[in-house]
């Protein structure tokens, strides 16, 4: 297997199971229902806020991926759009899963030589570090949504 396919099959497993934590967003968002997504607890995002962020960066660099530019900032990460339903909930739960999707495959069939070009400008550094800085990021967000899952499940409890 390649390094990209190697990172392409990381990045699957924080989405949908099978790494080494045993704890995964397809299983972990499985039963949040789009009141406990949009729950505030105080000085932490939302469920659905940190879902949003996740995306935001995986929805950037397959945009690059695809001959795109690289066209984000980190202050607009949080920004996401209103979630009111259970509807609006889901989708945006499909549309992250199906950037994470696209953003596998695509990293799948990069060229190992790839790895070490810098994505759009050096200051944002090689690909390497930005496709495993994706799978870090994802990892510490999941940790703060479970966390956040217990912190309202004992409000809801008393």
């Amino acid at each position: 297997m390649t390094t990209p396919q190697l990172i392409a099959q990381h990045f699957r497993q924080v989405q949908t199971g099978g790494n080494w934590t045993s704890v995964n967003l397809r299983d972990t968002l499985a039963d949040v229902t789009w009141e406990q997504a949009t729950a505030k607890v105080p000085s932490f995002n939302t469920i659905g806020a940190l879902v949003y962020h996740i995306h935001y960066y995986v929805g950037l660099l397959v945009r690059v991926l695809e001959g795109g530019p690289l066209d984000g900032h980190d202050r607009f990460s949080y920004d996401h759009p209103p979630i009111a339903s259970a509807a609006d909930w889901q989708q945006l739960l499909d549309r992250s899963r199906a950037d994470a999707e696209r953003f596998a495959e695509l990293v799948e069939r990069l060229p190992e030589a790839r790895l070490a070009e810098h994505v759009a400008d050096p200051k944002y550094g090689t690909w390497h570090r930005n496709l495993l800085g994706v799978v870090e990021h994802t990892h510490y967000h999941l940790g703060q949504i479970v966390l956040l899952k217990k912190m309202l499940a004992a409000r809801s409890s008393g």
